[in-house]
């Protein structure tokens, strides 16, 4: 019987210097790295907005962006007046995405924002359609 008792007290010390151990251990792992959570951080490199062109339909942009990490990820496109017309969460290591506007209006700012969970980097354009008519006069 003090067998049986004896074993279950040590098992019971075992279990408990284990969770401490774990315990403690947990925060002094995750300062290995200075405290930094290198996971979240997003940085300008990472990110490309590029103007493609237009024609009669659409204004074209191109998205790239490097998510080494595979961590999720929002794209997320604000019109002119900064509502939301776009927003889709990703986690695409090398992201690309062409993002197609209507070209009704002679100016557009889209603001295309690539968010994780801890930072966002923003780029902003403005487009402005300029119709030119030519005249040409030959004498005659």
């Amino acid at each position: 019987m003090k067998s049986n008792a004896s074993s279950r007290v040590v098992k019971a010390i075992s279990t408990a210097a284990t969770a401490a151990v774990i315990f403690i251990a947990n925060p002094i792992v995750s300062l290995a790295n200075g405290g930094k959570n290198d996971k979240a951080k997003l940085t300008d490199e990472q990110v490309s907005v590029q103007y493609v062109g237009a024609n009669d339909q659409h204004v074209v942009f191109h998205v790239n962006f490097e998510n080494p990490t595979g961590e999720k990820f929002w794209l997320i496109i604000k019109n002119d007046a900064g509502d939301v017309v776009y927003r889709k969460q990703f986690t695409d290591a090398h992201f690309s995405k062409s993002v197609y506007f209507e070209n009704e209006q002679s100016e557009i700012r889209p603001t295309f924002i690539i968010r994780n969970s801890a930072n966002e980097i923003t780029r902003q354009y403005a487009v402005t359609k300029t119709i030119t008519e030519n005249t040409v006069v030959t004498k005659l």
